[in-house]
Protein backbone atom coordinates (compact mmCIF):
# COMPACT_ATOMS: atom_id res chain seq x y z
CA UNK A 1 0.00 0.00 0.00
CA UNK A 2 1.41 3.58 -1.37
CA UNK A 3 0.91 7.06 0.92
CA UNK A 4 -1.60 9.21 -0.21
CA UNK A 5 0.28 12.01 -0.44
CA UNK A 6 1.11 14.60 -2.97
CA UNK A 7 4.24 14.15 -5.09
CA UNK A 8 5.88 16.94 -5.68
CA UNK A 9 9.68 17.03 -6.52
CA UNK A 10 12.70 18.60 -4.39
CA UNK A 11 13.97 21.06 -6.55
CA UNK A 12 16.15 23.78 -6.21
CA UNK A 13 13.43 26.27 -8.30
CA UNK A 14 11.33 25.15 -5.14
CA UNK A 15 13.63 26.79 -2.69
CA UNK A 16 13.76 30.23 -4.57
CA UNK A 17 10.12 29.93 -5.18
CA UNK A 18 9.30 29.64 -1.45
CA UNK A 19 11.77 32.42 -0.51
CA UNK A 20 9.91 34.64 -2.98
CA UNK A 21 6.76 34.15 -1.86
CA UNK A 22 6.85 33.79 2.41
CA UNK A 23 10.34 35.75 2.44
CA UNK A 24 9.99 38.30 -0.62
CA UNK A 25 11.78 41.16 1.52
CA UNK A 26 14.32 39.11 3.02
CA UNK A 27 17.86 41.10 2.12
CA UNK A 28 20.69 40.58 0.09
CA UNK A 29 23.75 42.45 0.68
CA UNK A 30 26.58 41.72 -1.22
CA UNK A 31 29.57 43.79 -1.36
CA UNK A 32 30.53 44.09 -5.19
CA UNK A 33 33.75 43.67 -7.09
CA UNK A 34 33.14 47.10 -8.20
CA UNK A 35 33.74 48.12 -4.57
CA UNK A 36 30.26 49.44 -3.76
CA UNK A 37 27.47 47.70 -1.24
CA UNK A 38 24.88 46.33 -3.48
CA UNK A 39 21.55 45.54 -1.50
CA UNK A 40 18.10 43.71 -3.04
CA UNK A 41 15.61 41.22 -1.82
CA UNK A 42 14.71 37.65 -2.10
CA UNK A 43 12.21 38.61 -4.84
CA UNK A 44 14.33 40.01 -6.81
CA UNK A 45 16.84 37.28 -6.81
CA UNK A 46 13.74 34.89 -8.33
CA UNK A 47 13.10 37.58 -10.58
CA UNK A 48 16.85 37.73 -12.03
CA UNK A 49 17.21 33.94 -11.94
CA UNK A 50 14.09 33.61 -14.12
CA UNK A 51 15.43 36.67 -16.54
CA UNK A 52 18.48 34.25 -16.37
CA UNK A 53 16.86 31.16 -17.30
CA UNK A 54 15.14 33.11 -20.27
CA UNK A 55 18.61 34.32 -21.00
CA UNK A 56 20.22 31.06 -21.15
CA UNK A 57 17.02 29.64 -23.63
CA UNK A 58 18.20 32.76 -25.80
CA UNK A 59 21.56 31.30 -26.01
CA UNK A 60 20.55 28.20 -26.70
CA UNK A 61 22.09 26.06 -23.64
CA UNK A 62 20.20 22.94 -23.55
CA UNK A 63 18.61 21.21 -20.71
CA UNK A 64 21.56 18.98 -18.63
CA UNK A 65 24.67 21.00 -20.27
CA UNK A 66 26.91 22.58 -17.80
CA UNK A 67 26.92 26.77 -16.91
CA UNK A 68 30.58 27.47 -15.41
CA UNK A 69 30.76 30.31 -12.75
CA UNK A 70 34.08 32.22 -11.47
CA UNK A 71 33.09 34.49 -9.32
CA UNK A 72 33.05 35.75 -5.61
CA UNK A 73 30.39 35.51 -3.61
CA UNK A 74 27.76 37.99 -4.66
CA UNK A 75 24.30 38.43 -5.57
CA UNK A 76 24.87 37.60 -9.33
CA UNK A 77 26.49 34.28 -8.38
CA UNK A 78 23.54 33.93 -6.43
CA UNK A 79 21.34 34.10 -9.08
CA UNK A 80 23.39 31.66 -11.07
CA UNK A 81 22.26 29.01 -8.55
CA UNK A 82 18.74 29.36 -8.89
CA UNK A 83 18.51 30.66 -13.01
CA UNK A 84 21.16 27.35 -13.82
CA UNK A 85 19.82 24.50 -12.27
CA UNK A 86 16.27 25.70 -11.99
CA UNK A 87 16.09 25.69 -15.19
CA UNK A 88 16.95 22.08 -15.80
CA UNK A 89 21.10 23.12 -16.57
CA UNK A 90 24.07 21.83 -14.39
CA UNK A 91 25.87 24.98 -12.18
CA UNK A 92 30.22 24.17 -12.33
CA UNK A 93 31.31 26.16 -10.01
CA UNK A 94 34.86 26.80 -10.51
CA UNK A 95 37.46 27.05 -7.98
CA UNK A 96 39.69 30.44 -9.49
CA UNK A 97 42.52 29.38 -6.91
CA UNK A 98 43.42 26.01 -9.03
CA UNK A 99 46.50 26.88 -11.72
CA UNK A 100 45.34 28.16 -14.38
CA UNK A 101 46.03 24.69 -16.72
CA UNK A 102 44.03 23.24 -14.37
CA UNK A 103 40.69 25.75 -14.33
CA UNK A 104 41.04 24.39 -18.47
CA UNK A 105 41.25 21.06 -17.89
CA UNK A 106 38.06 21.05 -15.62
CA UNK A 107 36.12 22.85 -18.22
CA UNK A 108 36.82 21.11 -20.96
CA UNK A 109 36.24 17.99 -18.53
CA UNK A 110 33.02 18.82 -17.70
CA UNK A 111 32.17 20.74 -21.62
CA UNK A 112 31.04 23.87 -20.28
CA UNK A 113 28.63 25.98 -22.65
CA UNK A 114 28.55 28.83 -21.27
CA UNK A 115 31.00 30.33 -18.63
CA UNK A 116 30.26 33.57 -15.84
CA UNK A 117 32.95 35.18 -14.67
CA UNK A 118 33.61 38.34 -12.28
CA UNK A 119 35.85 40.99 -13.95
CA UNK A 120 38.49 39.94 -10.97
CA UNK A 121 39.09 37.17 -13.23
CA UNK A 122 39.67 38.44 -16.53
CA UNK A 123 43.23 37.53 -16.36
CA UNK A 124 42.50 34.03 -16.25
CA UNK A 125 39.76 33.95 -18.83
CA UNK A 126 42.25 35.48 -21.13
CA UNK A 127 44.72 33.03 -20.50
CA UNK A 128 42.36 30.33 -21.17
CA UNK A 129 39.85 31.05 -23.00
CA UNK A 130 41.45 29.45 -26.42
CA UNK A 131 41.82 26.55 -24.59
CA UNK A 132 38.27 26.06 -23.86
CA UNK A 133 36.54 24.79 -27.14
CA UNK A 134 33.43 24.14 -25.46
CA UNK A 135 32.41 27.37 -24.09
CA UNK A 136 30.42 29.37 -26.66
CA UNK A 137 29.91 32.43 -24.32
CA UNK A 138 31.82 33.85 -22.17
CA UNK A 139 29.68 36.31 -20.00
CA UNK A 140 31.28 38.88 -17.71
CA UNK A 141 29.34 39.69 -14.53
CA UNK A 142 29.11 43.31 -15.01
CA UNK A 143 26.86 45.93 -16.62
CA UNK A 144 27.68 46.93 -19.99
CA UNK A 145 29.34 50.11 -19.58
CA UNK A 146 31.72 48.12 -17.70
CA UNK A 147 32.66 45.37 -20.00
CA UNK A 148 36.93 45.73 -20.66
CA UNK A 149 37.42 47.43 -23.99
CA UNK A 150 40.08 44.72 -26.49
CA UNK A 151 39.67 42.25 -23.77
CA UNK A 152 40.70 39.89 -26.45
CA UNK A 153 37.79 37.18 -25.99
CA UNK A 154 35.44 37.46 -29.17
CA UNK A 155 31.99 37.93 -28.62
CA UNK A 156 31.80 38.39 -24.75
CA UNK A 157 28.53 39.58 -22.83
CA UNK A 158 27.70 41.60 -20.16
CA UNK A 159 25.07 39.41 -17.71
CA UNK A 160 23.48 42.72 -16.89
CA UNK A 161 22.83 43.58 -20.61
CA UNK A 162 22.00 39.63 -21.13
CA UNK A 163 19.49 39.78 -18.65
CA UNK A 164 17.93 43.46 -19.03
CA UNK A 165 16.31 41.82 -22.63
CA UNK A 166 14.75 39.28 -21.18
CA UNK A 167 11.23 39.02 -19.42
CA UNK A 168 10.64 38.07 -16.05
CA UNK A 169 8.28 35.69 -16.32
CA UNK A 170 9.80 32.23 -16.87
CA UNK A 171 8.03 28.87 -15.93
CA UNK A 172 10.49 26.18 -13.83
CA UNK A 173 10.71 22.77 -15.99
CA UNK A 174 9.04 20.27 -14.09
CA UNK A 175 12.10 18.21 -13.48
CA UNK A 176 13.13 14.47 -11.75
CA UNK A 177 14.49 15.49 -8.83
CA UNK A 178 17.05 13.47 -9.52
CA UNK A 179 18.39 15.57 -12.05
CA UNK A 180 21.65 16.83 -11.92
CA UNK A 181 21.63 20.46 -10.38
CA UNK A 182 25.53 20.97 -9.99
CA UNK A 183 29.07 20.17 -9.92
CA UNK A 184 32.18 20.90 -8.04
CA UNK A 185 35.60 19.61 -8.35
CA UNK A 186 38.34 18.06 -6.19
CA UNK A 187 41.15 20.57 -5.65
CA UNK A 188 43.07 17.68 -7.12
CA UNK A 189 46.12 16.97 -4.88
CA UNK A 190 47.76 14.45 -6.64
CA UNK A 191 46.36 13.72 -10.60
CA UNK A 192 43.42 15.83 -12.22
CA UNK A 193 40.68 16.75 -10.04
CA UNK A 194 37.16 14.55 -9.95
CA UNK A 195 34.11 16.02 -9.81
CA UNK A 196 30.87 15.04 -7.52
CA UNK A 197 27.69 15.65 -9.77
CA UNK A 198 25.05 16.76 -7.00
CA UNK A 199 21.18 16.19 -7.56
CA UNK A 200 18.34 18.46 -6.91
CA UNK A 201 16.80 16.16 -4.19
CA UNK A 202 20.59 15.68 -2.67
CA UNK A 203 21.27 19.48 -2.81
CA UNK A 204 17.28 20.03 -1.12
CA UNK A 205 18.10 17.20 1.15
CA UNK A 206 21.26 18.57 2.56
CA UNK A 207 19.50 22.13 2.68
CA UNK A 208 17.20 21.06 5.11
CA UNK A 209 19.54 19.10 7.41
CA UNK A 210 22.31 21.89 7.44
CA UNK A 211 19.56 24.18 8.86
CA UNK A 212 18.11 21.76 11.57
CA UNK A 213 19.22 23.38 15.20
CA UNK A 214 21.70 20.89 16.28
CA UNK A 215 23.57 21.71 12.93
CA UNK A 216 23.66 25.22 11.48
CA UNK A 217 20.62 25.77 13.49
CA UNK A 218 19.45 28.74 10.52
CA UNK A 219 16.60 30.73 10.98
CA UNK A 220 14.48 33.67 9.20
CA UNK A 221 16.37 35.63 12.90
CA UNK A 222 19.22 35.23 11.18
CA UNK A 223 21.98 37.34 9.10
CA UNK A 224 24.60 35.02 7.98
CA UNK A 225 28.22 35.61 6.07
CA UNK A 226 28.94 32.99 4.27
CA UNK A 227 33.00 33.76 3.91
CA UNK A 228 33.03 29.95 2.83
CA UNK A 229 33.43 30.17 -1.65
CA UNK A 230 30.55 29.73 -3.31
CA UNK A 231 32.88 28.39 -5.68
CA UNK A 232 34.03 25.68 -2.97
CA UNK A 233 31.04 23.08 -2.26
CA UNK A 234 28.34 25.67 -2.89
CA UNK A 235 29.44 27.45 0.30
CA UNK A 236 28.46 24.31 2.05
CA UNK A 237 25.09 24.79 0.72
CA UNK A 238 24.49 27.41 2.93
CA UNK A 239 22.58 29.78 0.07
CA UNK A 240 19.94 27.02 -0.45
CA UNK A 241 19.16 26.60 3.70
CA UNK A 242 18.86 30.44 3.48
CA UNK A 243 16.85 30.56 0.78
CA UNK A 244 14.44 27.75 2.70
CA UNK A 245 14.45 29.61 5.81
CA UNK A 246 14.42 33.57 4.78
CA UNK A 247 17.97 34.50 6.48
CA UNK A 248 19.44 37.20 5.25
CA UNK A 249 22.42 36.78 3.15
CA UNK A 250 25.64 38.97 3.41
CA UNK A 251 28.32 38.11 0.97
CA UNK A 252 32.06 39.40 1.25
CA UNK A 253 32.54 39.87 -2.32
CA UNK A 254 36.49 39.78 -2.84
CA UNK A 255 37.34 41.38 0.57
CA UNK A 256 38.59 38.43 2.64
CA UNK A 257 40.82 40.39 4.97
CA UNK A 258 40.49 40.15 8.48
CA UNK A 259 39.29 44.32 8.51
CA UNK A 260 37.20 43.52 5.55
CA UNK A 261 35.39 40.95 7.32
CA UNK A 262 35.22 42.75 10.74
CA UNK A 263 33.07 45.75 8.92
CA UNK A 264 30.97 43.97 7.29
CA UNK A 265 30.12 41.73 10.37
CA UNK A 266 29.70 44.70 12.44
CA UNK A 267 27.27 47.41 9.59
CA UNK A 268 24.89 44.65 8.68
CA UNK A 269 24.51 43.15 12.31
CA UNK A 270 25.65 39.27 10.93
CA UNK A 271 25.34 37.18 13.96
CA UNK A 272 26.40 33.40 12.04
CA UNK A 273 29.55 33.57 10.02
CA UNK A 274 31.13 30.42 8.15
CA UNK A 275 34.69 29.87 6.56
CA UNK A 276 37.60 28.16 7.14
CA UNK A 277 40.52 28.50 9.49
CA UNK A 278 42.78 30.42 7.77
CA UNK A 279 39.82 33.75 7.11
CA UNK A 280 38.91 33.30 10.91
CA UNK A 281 42.77 33.65 12.25
CA UNK A 282 43.04 36.89 9.54
CA UNK A 283 39.79 38.11 11.33
CA UNK A 284 40.86 37.26 15.11
CA UNK A 285 44.32 39.03 14.43
CA UNK A 286 42.63 42.18 13.54
CA UNK A 287 40.13 42.40 16.59
CA UNK A 288 43.00 41.62 18.79
CA UNK A 289 45.19 43.95 17.50
CA UNK A 290 42.85 46.57 17.26
CA UNK A 291 41.11 45.82 20.91
CA UNK A 292 38.14 45.70 18.92
CA UNK A 293 34.59 43.94 19.96
CA UNK A 294 32.20 42.25 18.05
CA UNK A 295 28.50 43.76 18.78
CA UNK A 296 26.14 41.22 16.85
CA UNK A 297 28.02 37.93 15.86
CA UNK A 298 27.02 34.84 18.02
CA UNK A 299 28.69 31.67 16.09
CA UNK A 300 31.16 30.45 13.45
CA UNK A 301 31.04 27.69 11.98
CA UNK A 302 34.33 26.74 11.02
CA UNK A 303 35.35 23.86 8.32
CA UNK A 304 38.00 22.59 5.52
CA UNK A 305 40.35 21.55 8.16
CA UNK A 306 40.67 20.82 11.72
CA UNK A 307 40.36 24.18 14.36
CA UNK A 308 42.84 24.77 16.39
CA UNK A 309 41.62 24.27 20.14
CA UNK A 310 43.22 28.24 20.78
CA UNK A 311 41.15 29.51 17.60
CA UNK A 312 38.12 28.06 19.38
CA UNK A 313 39.02 29.36 23.13
CA UNK A 314 40.01 32.84 21.26
CA UNK A 315 36.48 33.42 19.77
CA UNK A 316 34.77 31.36 22.98
CA UNK A 317 36.20 33.24 26.32
CA UNK A 318 37.66 36.54 24.71
CA UNK A 319 34.55 37.36 22.48
CA UNK A 320 31.22 35.37 23.66
CA UNK A 321 31.23 33.35 19.99
CA UNK A 322 30.41 30.06 20.51
CA UNK A 323 33.14 27.64 17.37
CA UNK A 324 30.83 24.85 16.10
CA UNK A 325 33.76 22.24 14.34
CA UNK A 326 32.35 20.79 11.32
CA UNK A 327 33.54 18.44 9.13
CA UNK A 328 32.78 17.51 4.94
CA UNK A 329 34.16 16.88 1.86
CA UNK A 330 33.18 18.17 -2.21
CA UNK A 331 32.02 14.10 -2.25
CA UNK A 332 29.51 14.75 0.52
CA UNK A 333 27.80 18.11 -0.52
CA UNK A 334 29.83 18.40 1.82
CA UNK A 335 27.69 18.30 5.47
CA UNK A 336 29.08 15.26 7.30
CA UNK A 337 29.32 15.81 10.88
CA UNK A 338 28.86 19.52 13.17
CA UNK A 339 29.61 19.36 16.23
CA UNK A 340 27.22 20.97 18.80
CA UNK A 341 26.70 19.53 22.83
CA UNK A 342 24.14 17.54 24.07
CA UNK A 343 22.09 18.31 26.71
CA UNK A 344 23.95 15.72 29.01
CA UNK A 345 26.60 18.08 28.14
CA UNK A 346 25.60 21.23 29.79
CA UNK A 347 25.97 20.98 32.97
CA UNK A 348 30.27 19.40 32.55
CA UNK A 349 32.73 21.89 33.53
CA UNK A 350 34.14 24.29 30.84
CA UNK A 351 37.28 21.84 30.52
CA UNK A 352 35.43 18.94 29.67
CA UNK A 353 33.20 20.58 27.31
CA UNK A 354 36.04 21.90 25.40
CA UNK A 355 37.45 18.15 25.22
CA UNK A 356 33.64 17.65 23.06
CA UNK A 357 33.36 20.46 21.12
CA UNK A 358 37.65 19.93 19.53
CA UNK A 359 35.79 16.77 18.01
CA UNK A 360 34.12 17.40 14.83
CA UNK A 361 30.91 16.17 15.67
CA UNK A 362 27.92 13.75 15.55
CA UNK A 363 26.95 12.67 12.50
CA UNK A 364 23.35 14.97 10.85
CA UNK A 365 20.41 12.85 9.57
CA UNK A 366 21.35 11.51 6.27
CA UNK A 367 24.60 10.47 7.10
CA UNK A 368 25.78 7.30 8.69
CA UNK A 369 29.76 6.50 9.38
CA UNK A 370 32.18 4.02 10.70
CA UNK A 371 35.08 3.56 10.94
CA UNK A 372 37.30 0.28 9.68
CA UNK A 373 40.69 -1.55 10.44
CA UNK A 374 43.08 -2.57 7.47
CA UNK A 375 40.81 -5.49 6.81
CA UNK A 376 37.41 -3.36 6.51
CA UNK A 377 36.37 -4.74 9.87
CA UNK A 378 34.00 -2.27 11.47
CA UNK A 379 35.73 -0.66 14.87
CA UNK A 380 34.31 -0.31 18.72
CA UNK A 381 32.84 3.46 18.90
CA UNK A 382 35.07 3.92 22.09
CA UNK A 383 36.40 7.40 21.57
CA UNK A 384 40.13 6.06 21.61
CA UNK A 385 39.93 2.75 18.67
CA UNK A 386 41.10 4.85 15.36
CA UNK A 387 40.33 3.58 11.66
CA UNK A 388 39.39 4.95 8.20
CA UNK A 389 36.38 6.65 7.93
CA UNK A 390 33.63 5.88 6.01
CA UNK A 391 30.28 7.29 5.23
CA UNK A 392 27.07 7.24 3.42
CA UNK A 393 23.71 8.87 2.11
CA UNK A 394 21.74 10.97 -0.04
CA UNK A 395 24.42 13.55 -0.95
CA UNK A 396 26.98 11.56 -0.65
CA UNK A 397 28.59 10.02 -3.56
CA UNK A 398 28.43 6.95 -5.56
CA UNK A 399 31.38 7.82 -8.47
CA UNK A 400 32.70 10.29 -10.09
CA UNK A 401 31.42 12.30 -12.98
CA UNK A 402 33.52 10.86 -16.16
CA UNK A 403 35.82 9.09 -13.25
CA UNK A 404 39.57 9.46 -14.71
CA UNK A 405 42.10 7.02 -14.00
CA UNK A 406 41.33 3.26 -12.41
CA UNK A 407 38.25 1.81 -11.08
CA UNK A 408 38.64 2.69 -7.82
CA UNK A 409 38.59 6.72 -8.74
CA UNK A 410 35.52 6.03 -10.89
CA UNK A 411 33.55 3.66 -8.72
CA UNK A 412 34.84 4.66 -5.21
CA UNK A 413 32.42 2.95 -3.36
CA UNK A 414 33.43 -0.14 -0.69
CA UNK A 415 30.16 -2.55 -0.23
CA UNK A 416 27.81 0.78 -0.70
CA UNK A 417 30.10 2.94 2.15
CA UNK A 418 32.42 5.77 0.53
CA UNK A 419 35.77 6.07 1.90
CA UNK A 420 36.48 9.37 3.10
CA UNK A 421 40.57 8.76 3.42
CA UNK A 422 40.43 10.20 6.73
CA UNK A 423 41.58 8.43 10.07
CA UNK A 424 39.08 8.74 12.88
CA UNK A 425 37.51 8.02 16.12
CA UNK A 426 33.90 7.67 17.20
CA UNK A 427 32.93 7.83 20.65
CA UNK A 428 29.82 6.17 22.23
CA UNK A 429 27.91 9.73 21.86
CA UNK A 430 28.83 9.13 18.35
CA UNK A 431 31.06 12.09 18.50
CA UNK A 432 33.85 11.70 15.53
CA UNK A 433 37.29 13.00 15.64
CA UNK A 434 39.55 13.45 13.40
CA UNK A 435 42.89 11.86 13.74
CA UNK A 436 44.66 12.41 10.63
CA UNK A 437 44.65 11.89 6.92
CA UNK A 438 45.82 8.71 6.03
CA UNK A 439 48.59 10.36 4.08
CA UNK A 440 49.48 12.72 6.73
CA UNK A 441 50.27 10.35 9.25
CA UNK A 442 53.63 9.79 10.75
CA UNK A 443 54.39 5.99 11.55
CA UNK A 444 57.29 6.60 14.25
CA UNK A 445 59.14 4.18 16.24
CA UNK A 446 56.06 1.32 14.70
CA UNK A 447 53.69 4.42 16.72
CA UNK A 448 51.85 6.61 14.92
CA UNK A 449 51.67 10.07 15.36
CA UNK A 450 49.03 12.58 14.44
CA UNK A 451 49.92 16.10 12.62
CA UNK A 452 47.21 17.35 14.01
CA UNK A 453 48.06 17.15 17.28
CA UNK A 454 51.54 18.42 16.43
CA UNK A 455 49.92 21.41 14.58
CA UNK A 456 47.30 22.38 17.32
CA UNK A 457 50.58 22.84 20.07
CA UNK A 458 52.27 25.10 18.16
CA UNK A 459 49.56 27.16 16.84
CA UNK A 460 48.59 27.75 20.73
CA UNK A 461 51.92 29.34 21.19
CA UNK A 462 51.27 33.24 21.17
CA UNK A 463 54.30 33.56 18.54
CA UNK A 464 52.65 31.53 15.92
CA UNK A 465 50.55 32.06 12.86
CA UNK A 466 50.61 28.92 11.12
CA UNK A 467 52.10 25.44 11.72
CA UNK A 468 52.18 22.90 9.46
CA UNK A 469 53.71 19.00 10.60
CA UNK A 470 55.44 16.69 8.47
CA UNK A 471 57.52 13.31 8.89
CA UNK A 472 61.09 13.39 7.53
CA UNK A 473 62.20 9.45 6.70
CA UNK A 474 64.56 8.64 9.61
CA UNK A 475 66.83 5.15 8.89
CA UNK A 476 65.92 3.74 12.28
CA UNK A 477 62.55 5.27 13.75
CA UNK A 478 61.06 5.33 10.08
CA UNK A 479 59.76 8.96 10.22
CA UNK A 480 60.27 11.73 12.86
CA UNK A 481 57.71 14.82 13.03
CA UNK A 482 59.14 18.38 12.04
CA UNK A 483 57.08 21.27 12.64
CA UNK A 484 57.17 24.33 9.79
CA UNK A 485 56.31 27.26 11.32
CA UNK A 486 55.25 30.76 10.42
CA UNK A 487 55.61 33.60 13.38
CA UNK A 488 52.89 36.25 13.60
CA UNK A 489 54.17 39.57 12.58
CA UNK A 490 55.52 41.69 14.90
CA UNK A 491 56.30 38.39 17.25
CA UNK A 492 59.52 36.15 17.82
CA UNK A 493 59.77 32.58 19.05
CA UNK A 494 63.04 30.44 19.03
CA UNK A 495 63.35 27.04 17.57
CA UNK A 496 64.05 25.70 21.67
CA UNK A 497 61.59 27.69 22.99
CA UNK A 498 58.90 26.35 20.86
CA UNK A 499 60.20 22.87 21.44
CA UNK A 500 59.98 23.61 24.82
CA UNK A 501 56.30 24.61 25.02
CA UNK A 502 55.45 20.65 24.18
CA UNK A 503 56.52 19.94 27.69
CA UNK A 504 53.43 18.28 29.36
CA UNK A 505 51.17 18.67 26.39
CA UNK A 506 52.68 15.77 24.44
CA UNK A 507 54.50 12.46 24.83
CA UNK A 508 58.40 12.57 24.73
CA UNK A 509 58.69 10.35 21.35
CA UNK A 510 55.76 12.66 19.79
CA UNK A 511 57.65 16.24 20.20
CA UNK A 512 59.11 17.13 16.95
CA UNK A 513 62.83 16.92 16.26
CA UNK A 514 62.91 20.28 14.49
CA UNK A 515 61.09 23.73 14.01
CA UNK A 516 61.67 24.79 10.50
CA UNK A 517 60.73 28.60 10.32
CA UNK A 518 59.00 29.98 6.62
CA UNK A 519 57.53 33.34 6.08
CA UNK A 520 54.26 30.97 4.31
CA UNK A 521 53.00 27.93 4.14
CA UNK A 522 52.19 26.25 0.63
CA UNK A 523 48.15 26.77 0.65
CA UNK A 524 45.87 25.39 -1.64
CA UNK A 525 42.84 25.97 -3.37
CA UNK A 526 40.41 25.78 -0.64
CA UNK A 527 42.62 26.72 1.99
CA UNK A 528 43.94 24.34 3.00
CA UNK A 529 47.55 24.20 3.92
CA UNK A 530 49.30 21.43 0.96
CA UNK A 531 51.53 19.14 2.57
CA UNK A 532 52.61 17.80 -0.81
CA UNK A 533 53.98 21.36 -1.82
CA UNK A 534 55.51 21.67 1.65
CA UNK A 535 57.57 18.10 1.68
CA UNK A 536 58.71 19.04 -2.16
CA UNK A 537 60.63 22.12 -0.18
CA UNK A 538 61.75 20.24 2.09
CA UNK A 539 63.49 17.50 -0.04
CA UNK A 540 66.81 18.48 0.84
CA UNK A 541 65.74 18.85 4.25
CA UNK A 542 68.12 16.68 6.88
CA UNK A 543 66.83 15.63 10.52
CA UNK A 544 68.89 17.18 12.92
CA UNK A 545 70.73 14.25 14.62
CA UNK A 546 71.64 13.10 11.01
CA UNK A 547 73.37 15.90 9.84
Amino acid sequence: MLGLMQNQALTISSLIDFAERHHGDGEIVSRRVEGDIHRYTYRQVAQRARQLANGLDTLGVQMGERVGSIAWNGYRHLEMYFGVSGSGRVLHTINPRMHPDQIAWVIHHAQDQLLCFDLTFLPIVQAIHSRCPSVKHWVALCDADKLPANSGIPGLLSYEALLARQPETFTWPDLDENTASSMCYTSGTTGNPKAALYSHRSTVLHAYAAALPDVMCISARDAILPVVPMFHVNAWGIPYSAALTGAKLVFPGPGLDGKSVYELIESEQVTYAAGVPTVWQMLLSHVQGKGLRFSSLKRTVIGGSACPPAMISAFNDQFGVEVLHAWGMTEMSPLGTLCTLKNKHQHLSEDEKMKVRLKQGRALYGIDMKIVDGDGAELPWDGHTCGDLLVKGPWVIREYYQGEGDTQAVRPLVDGWFPTGDVASIDADGYMQITDRSKDLIKSGGEWISSIDIENIAVAHPAVALAACVGMKHPKWDERPVVVVVRKPGLDVSREELLAFYAGKAAKWQVPDDVIFLEAIPMGATGKMQKSKLRELLKDYVLPDLR
